[in-house]
């Protein structure tokens, strides 16, 4: 799965929050100053081109929804930085976590819990 601009990832998140919606609804999520129409509307062709969303045409406006969910995304982008950075492995994560970040050992017990309790469950 493609990656996103900031840009674009603002644009998902909005639909991904609030569904379908025209190009003119999700102006309204923007602080001031607002983007311009154009500009939106180009970023959300780009992300229809990627495959993040699709459209329902009325007329000669179109009314965009997520095609992709905001978990699927995460998932992939999770998975890009695992595969980039630590080697395909979750453990490397983890180790860099408690040895670079100072993940309290709670934590990772709680992890750890979490992790056993899902297998269980399945």
């Amino acid at each position: 799965m493609k990656r996103l601009t900031a840009k674009e990832e603002e644009i998902m998140r909005i639909f991904w929050e609030q569904g379908p919606m025209f190009v003119r609804e999700l102006l309204a999520f923007y602080e001031e100053p607002k983007p311009h129409y154009n500009t939106v509307s180009t970023l959300v062709r780009g992300l229809e081109e990627k495959g993040f969303v699709g459209y329902k045409a009325y007329g000669n406006t179109y009314q965009y929804y997520p095609v992709v969910s905001e978990k699927e995304y995460k998932r992939s982008a999770l998975n890009e930085v695992v595969s980039q950075y630590y080697n395909n492995s979750f453990a490397n994560v983890v180790s860099a976590f408690i040895e670079e970040e100072g993940m309290p050992l709670d934590e990772l017990k709680a992890l750890i819990e979490k992790i056993e309790s899902k297998k269980n469950t399945k």
